[in-house]
C-alpha cells in the first residue's frame, strides 16, 4: 500500500513519491472487519476460500510453496486458519496486484519469519516493488489517454454528418 499523507501534489507520476512520517494512509480504505473476534478466529478452508475468494487448491499451493505461514490444525488435520491468515492474505492479494512474481512473495514471507534482521531487505523488495507499480501507473495513464484521444476522434467522426445535413 502506499502511504501518502493526503495533500496534493504535482509531481509527474513517473516520480517517486515521498511518503511522509504520519504513517497514515488516506487513499486505503478501511480494512475489512474480521469475520470473527480474536479467540474465536478459526476458520475452515472453506470459510476462508468464501472470505477472500481465493480458491481452496490457491491456499494449499501458498502453503506448500512457503507463502503462508505455519497453518494451524485441527485434531482432525484440517487446516484452521486465523484472523491472522486472512490479514496476511490480503496483503498478499495487494502484492499480487502489484504484478509482483510468486517468487518475490516467497522471499518477503521467507524474509518476515527470519525477523527484524531482514528489515532492509524487505525494505528493499518492497521498494522496488513500489517503482515498478509506479511505472506500470505512468504506463496506464499513457493508453488512457491514446484510448481518450481514438474515442474522441470517433466521437467527432459521428457527429460530422449531422453537421452537413442541417
Amino acid at each position: 500500500m502506499t502511504v501518502i499523507d493526503g495533500t496534493t501534489r504535482s509531481t509527474p507520476a513517473t516520480t517517486a513519491q515521498p511518503r511522509p512520517s504520519s504513517g497514515v494512509d488516506v487513499c486505503a480504505a478501511a480494512p475489512k472487519p474480521h469475520p470473527r473476534p480474536a479467540g474465536q478466529d478459526s476458520y475452515t478452508i472453506s470459510e476462508v476460500v468464501a472470505f477472500t475468494g481465493l480458491t481452496a487448491h490457491t491456499l494449499r499451493w501458498y502453503e506448500r510453496i512457503g507463502l503462508m505461514p505455519h497453518v494451524d490444525r485441527s485434531h482432525t488435520g484440517q487446516r484452521r486458519f486465523s484472523n491472522r491468515d486472512l490479514d496476511w492474505l490480503a496483503f498478499v492479494g495487494k502484492l499480487r496486484m502489484t504484478g509482483m512474481p510468486v517468487a518475490d512473495m516467497v522471499r518477503y514471507a521467507e524474509l518476515l519469519r527470519e525477523g527484524e534482521s531482514t528489515f532492509e531487505a524487505r525494505q528493499e523488495l518492497l521498494e522496488a516493488t513500489r517503482r515498478d507499480v509506479i511505472t506500470r501507473i505512468a504506463e496506464l495513464h499513457d493508453t488512457l489517454a491514446v484510448l481518450d484521444h481514438k474515442i474522441e476522434f470517433y466521437a467527432g467522426a459521428r457527429r460530422a454528418p449531422e453537421r452537413h445535413s442541417a
